[in-house]
């Protein structure tokens, strides 16, 4: 990784952004950044991915990214909590161990409850629970919460309804073709999900040990090459790995009708969203259709204990959420991720007075909102 000299605040990612931390620590080799976007609807809350990034800029991206991508996600899921993420540089000099969680423990300390954090890309479980023990500010501790991922899975899974119903007439998956890119935990789950209800899915993946564990799983699984399975012609496309998958190159070679995935920040512009518009592809926001992951972990903060029903109903709303936008995008003739992205907007930069520390999902706290929930 090449050391940058860099101002971030001339970032355009990092418009928006309240605070931006670098994390450091010398005798374990912790690097990083934690990002906080907005704390309208409380404290920031978003999880640790541990990745290799080329330099401590794309780090430093990354994590303005996603942690803007939380706070629209925050919004629309109905959480009382904003947009944060954090990042820790992966260093084969370095490795991930006690000490350097430990240390970065700390770091989140010091932020005395301005950002919660948990599992993402590259952390596991494990690493969540040591957390646990040297910070107040973990979620998605095992035991409670656990594991977010099977619960992004199933409201991809339900914001994938919503897209059938919109396009077909129908919600259901018997005989429809599905290409999952990635079969981590979140697209592999998906890929059940989707069997169960009689799909056709082929799926890709850059790690060979996870191709080989999902055939293993789904004998029925067909594969692709992660550089063709945006191409395939099928009903859905589900990005389920790192984003970026769509930009003014890949766009115009998708063979699908609804894309709906579980990755974070897809588009790579906002333009993106206007192309796949263009196409006629809808496309579910991300950060909509994936929400169900923050829904579970945050549910452990809700003062009244963790409850799996309670997450399991809140999820299966996401389904409606989506739905509704859809409808209010056909209804207005504009993208379905400008749409998401105002309506969002319209809850955590409402004033104080509109919100509540129980503020639902697209509250009527604006007037788009409201014609949200009439939809």
């Amino acid at each position: 990784m090449r050391k940058n000299t860099f101002a971030f605040e001339y970032l355009p990612e990092f418009e928006g952004h309240k605070m931006v931390s670098f994390v450091s620590d010398a005798q374990t080799g912790l690097r990083g950044f934690i990002a906080i976007h907005n704390t309208r609807l409380g404290p920031a809350t978003g999880g640790t991915r541990y990745w290799r990034y080329d330099t401590e800029a794309d780090a430093l991206r990354d994590a303005l990214k996603l942690s803007r991508a939380m706070t629209y996600k925050c919004a629309l899921a109905g959480v009382a909590y904003g947009g944060g993420k954090a990042v820790i540089i992966r260093d084969a000099r370095h490795p991930k161990g006690s000490a350097l969680l430990r240390a970065y423990a700390g770091m989140i300390n010091t932020l005395n409850g301005s950002f919660y954090t948990g599992e993402d890309v590259g952390m596991t479980e494990r690493d969540v629970e040591f957390l646990a023990r040297h910070s107040r500010f973990i979620n998605g501790l095992p035991g409670r919460a656990g594991d977010p991922a099977p619960w992004a899975a199933l409201s991809v899974f339900y914001a994938m309804e919503s897209g059938l119903k919109a396009v077909y007439g129908t919600t259901s998956m018997r005989g429809k073709t599905f290409a999952i890119k990635g079969l981590g935990k979140v697209g592999s789950e998906l890929a059940r999900l989707i069997f169960e209800q009689g799909g056709d899915v082929t799926g890709a993946d850059v790690s060979r040990e996870a191709v080989q564990k999902a055939v293993r799983r789904f004998p029925k699984l067909k594969i692709a090459r992660v550089r063709d399975i945006h191409t395939l012609p099928v009903n859905v496309f589900s990005p389920c790995a790192l984003g970026g998958d769509f930009n003014g190159k890949t766009i115009p070679r998708l063979k699908c009708d609804i894309v709906c995935g579980g990755a974070n920040n897809q588009l790579v512009s906002a333009r993106d969203g206007e192309r796949l518009h263009e196409r006629g592809i809808l496309y579910i926001p991300d950060y909509v259709a994936n929400a169900g992951g923050l829904i579970n972990v945050t549910e452990e903060w809700n003062g009244k204990g963790y409850h799996r029903e309670e997450v399991a109903r809140k999820v299966k709303e996401v389904g409606k959420t989506a739905a509704r936008i859809i409808a209010l995008s056909q209804r207005r003739h504009r993208p379905t991720s400008i749409t998401a992205d105002r309506l969002a907007e319209d809850i955590f930069t409402a004033p104080a007075s509109a919100l509540s520390r129980e503020h639902l999902p697209l509250s009527p706290v604006a007037r788009s909102a409201k014609e949200l929930m009439a939809a």
